[in-house]
């Protein structure tokens, strides 16, 4: 008789064993994936307490700005194109502005659309000359395409007969800096912006899921990265403007985010 308990217990030990193995692989593969993946959405959607740490860790750079209004900063890099215009319209339509940042290389040929900007309550900012990664120029190039930017700004805040000036702000080709970067840029007297939304527009040609993105991180004192130059930015910001408005934001350049916090 105790032979036969024997053998009658040694099925059910088999898959007590079996599902501890089975979920021992579970829990392998998860911690797998999990470790795998976790970089990735911290570069896509980087939580609240990452951009506190890029803020603390370099206090210099322009990251977002810590406030309880309900008042973000939209920033369209690549500009002047053949949207521009358009994208000016809508924020016009909505009681909003922009900080667009400039590709010189685009202007000519478009110097009004800057003057317009201007005109119509936005602001400038220097991207340098050429799409590139600007941490990858030498300290001679780079200071001589702000500087040409630059020239190209002052430009269009004359012409627009504008009572505000340029202001300085400079954001990298790429997105990536370096301490010799931020000592030229401190030379030169200008402000090295980044953001806090990122929907990668540049990277992901589909405007629903770029505006999901954004209302998704949607911060009070936040700064958006966007891009001019891409068919699918206009129909993204047509869905993100009106229901950032919505839900009750102002938004704002850069500048006005500055000053808004600061009053």
């Amino acid at each position: 008789m105790p032979h036969i308990n024997y053998f009658l217990r040694f099925p059910s030990k088999l898959r007590r064993r079996a599902r501890r193995s089975r979920l021992a692989a579970m829990f392998i593969l998860l911690s797998t994936i999990f470790i795998f993946f976790t970089p990735f959405y911290c570069i896509y959607k980087p939580p609240t307490f990452l951009i506190r740490y890029f803020q603390y860790r370099w206090p210099d750079i322009l990251w977002h700005v810590p406030t309880r209004s309900k008042i973000i900063a939209l920033s369209i890099d690549d500009a002047p194109s053949e949207y521009t215009n358009e994208i000016m319209q809508l924020l016009k339509d909505n009681n909003a502005t922009a900080t667009f940042f400039v590709i010189g290389a685009q202007v000519p040929g478009r110097e009004g659309i800057l003057s317009n900007l201007v005109r119509n309550g936005n602001e400038l900012g220097n991207h340098a000359m050429h799409d590139e990664p600007s941490r990858s120029l030498s300290d001679e190039t780079l200071t001589s395409q702000i500087q040409s930017v630059e020239h190209m700004i002052d430009t269009a805040y004359k012409d627009a007969d504008s009572e505000l000036s340029n202001p300085k702000l400079f954001r990298p080709g790429s997105g990536f800096f370096s301490d010799r970067m931020l000592a030229i840029l401190d030379k030169l007297n200008y402000r090295l912006v980044l953001g806090s939304i990122y929907p990668h527009d540049p990277q992901i040609p589909y405007w629903r899921v770029n505006a999901r993105h954004i209302l998704s991180m949607l911060r009070p004192g936040g700064i958006i990265i966007c891009h001019d130059r891409r068919s699918w930015t206009l129909p993204m910001l047509r869905k993100a403007i009106p229901e950032m408005r919505r839900r009750g934001y102002q938004i704002v350049t850069v500048s006005e985010l500055l000053r808004e916090v600061k009053t």
